[in-house]
């Protein structure tokens, strides 16, 4: 036997060796990770707003909960979710059907208009409409040129429980798109030529075949609505505050600012509270979604309708809508970028660059927190794409019973609307660590702990898709060839998971860097990031600094957005969500 026939069976062995010891401590790592950033500080949220002291304290919990303004922020919270779930449910489905039935023309240029609200920070939404109906904004000029009424200075429609309403379900309109047009793509063309066949009329394939048959996709979809309406910090805190219409969110960030030794406890409540109600909507929506049985059998030809003479109109009014939903705020938010003073009219004499100025280099604040954004967005895709890979394969190959735990606690972690996450963190890692007697309160870290347990879940439904696609066979055949498990990983596995796996990594980017509902609570003085600045600002009378760094956030959000869509032809179907 030669030389080097030894040399590779040696390595053959060290190989063989290392490879029963590799996945168990993967596994092990991946289970300590998640146990500490996700479970752990949730069954500490829970134990907080139970036993403040130590021990269970039902009436003092029960006391809480009747108080007033508990009762009043809960019945907001609950009719804002419904209200904005509706509208929400009407818009969506509707876009969804023009899209996925009819041939409507331009549908890429259009999907991408109409996804892009959802990209953009809600503070960022709540600010550009606050703008687009000031007096001084464009629409405001129009109708004063028609000679007709508008709000006068000190009104502002907005400030209102029906300006709330209108917000969160326009920014969250995309959602039920994305979901109801899904379930519009699988329905088979069968039924419904049969159903034309037999004599229905349009109206009522509609309402007998096709909406029955999308029931499932539209009760899903109501339920991220819900959760998207109750957890969204970004328009309630902007409306809800200065309109004095309490919400538990803002209940939550108001008592959190509060000093005494009730705070924490209070707001472990608060927090817990929210859990419940987006818990129990979501678990209300399964249910009614799944009572009755609609899987059927067919072919994959999806089914089309044609327009016919109706096609233009309905394309005037869907760009119409475009543009008095989108192009008109974020117009305004421009001009107030663009201006001196808030509510001036834009021209020669009031343009200046000057907010944008201090938005990039003059403002120390708002470049640390760019800087500080963009630091932890970064560190966290890196961190979460690491653990996706490795999640997605026990996921994909070896689903025991603790894998399905940790992808539920993924899940149940990114479900839950972002505040519960950040008070969740301020709670478990406020004390000092054990054995390191270090807090991790005021730095940097805490906020990174956070984004790595609210986003997991998020680039791990891309790299499952990923896995999908692999043929479980090469796999075993390098495990057959000696291959040990980390080698597998990095020169089989990742080089055909990469593009999802990527595209989940920009997604994650795209969502933190402009966060606030996970970091409002977390981020001090000295740890601002970009999220939150926005409302800082317009709290401190900076609206046109407000708007200029609004409008580089929006620039910010459509270059990832670009750069994601160039990686759209090597992707699964699906994984961006503003592909038409």
């Amino acid at each position: 036997m030669s030389v080097q026939s030894v040399e590779w069976r040696q390595k053959s062995v060290k190989c063989l060796r290392w490879r029963p010891r590799a996945e168990p401590l993967v596994l092990t790592l991946l289970i300590v990770i998640i146990a500490l950033l996700s479970v752990a500080p949730f069954l500490r949220l829970i134990w907080t707003a139970l036993a403040p002291q130590g021990t269970p304290e039902v009436a003092h919990l029960l006391r809480l909960l009747s108080a007033p303004r508990v009762v009043t922020a809960t019945l907001n919270t609950l009719g804002l979710g419904v209200a904005a779930t509706l509208l929400s449910l009407l818009l969506g489905t509707l876009a969804a059907w023009l899209v996925a039935l009819s041939d409507l023309r331009g549908k890429t240029v259009w999907v991408f208009a109409f996804i892009l609200p959802l990209m953009i920070p809600p503070q960022v939404t709540a600010l550009a409409w606050l703008q687009g109906l000031a007096p001084g904004s464009l629409l405001a000029t129009l109708f004063h040129s028609l000679g007709l009424p508008w709000f006068a200075p000190g009104e502002q429609p907005l400030y209102s429980w029906w300006g709330m309403v209108l917000l969160l379900g326009l920014h969250n309109a995309p959602l039920v798109f994305i979901t109801v047009r899904a379930g519009l793509r699988r329905l088979p063309a069968e039924l419904v030529e049969a159903a034309r066949i037999s004599g229905a009329s349009p109206w009522q394939i509609a309402y007998t075949v096709i909406l029955p048959l999308a029931r499932p996709t539209i009760f899903a979809a109501a339920a991220l609505t819900f959760v998207a309406s109750v957890g969204n910090f970004g328009i309630q805190a902007m409306l809800g505050i200065p309109a004095r219409i309490p919400t538990l969110i803002t209940l939550v960030y108001q008592q959190l600012n509060a000093i005494g030794p009730t705070a924490l406890p209070n707001t472990a409540v608060y927090s817990l509270l929210i859990a419940v109600i987006t818990l129990g909507g979501m678990g209300i929506s399964g249910w009614l979604g799944g009572r009755r049985d609609v899987r059927v059998s067919g072919s994959l030809r999806p089914w089309h309708q044609p327009l016919g003479r109706a096609r233009l109109p309905c394309e005037a009014i869907a760009w119409l809508w475009m543009l008095m939903t989108l192009l008109l705020p974020l117009s305004a938010l421009l001009t107030t970028a663009l201006t001196r003073g808030f509510g001036q009219a834009l021209n020669w004499q009031t343009l200046t660059f000057e907010n944008f100025q201090q938005a990039l280099w003059g403002y120390p604040a708002i470049s640390q927190a760019f800087l500080t954004s963009l630091a932890l967005t970064s560190v966290a895709a890196v961190i979460l794409t690491v653990m996706a890979l490795f999640l997605a394969f026990f996921l994909s190959w070896q689903r025991t019973l603790l894998v399905r735990g940790l992808w539920f606690a993924s899940e149940l972690t990114y479900a839950l609307p972002g505040i519960v996450t950040g008070v969740a963190a301020l709670l478990f890692f406020l004390r000092p660590l054990p054995l390191l007697n270090v807090s991790l309160y005021g730095t940097y870290w805490i906020i990174l702990a956070a984004y790595l347990a609210n986003f997991l879940a998020l680039v791990l439904r891309p790299t499952l898709a990923g896995f999908a696609r692999i043929e479980p066979a090469l796999d075993e055949a390098a495990r057959l060839a000696g291959a040990g498990f980390l080698r597998r990983m990095w020169d089989i596995l990742l080089p055909l998971v990469a593009p999802p796996a990527l595209a989940g990594a920009l997604l994650v980017f795209l969502t933190a860097l402009n966060e606030i509902q996970v970091s409002v609570l977390l981020v001090t003085s000295s740890t601002q990031t970009l999220g939150p600045m926005i409302i800082f600002l317009d709290e401190g009378g900076s609206a046109p600094l407000a708007a200029a760094v609004g409008c580089l956030m929006i620039g910010v959000v459509l270059l990832l957005m670009w750069l994601a869509a160039r990686l759209s032809r090597h992707l699964p179907q699906g994984i961006l969500p503003w592909q038409a």
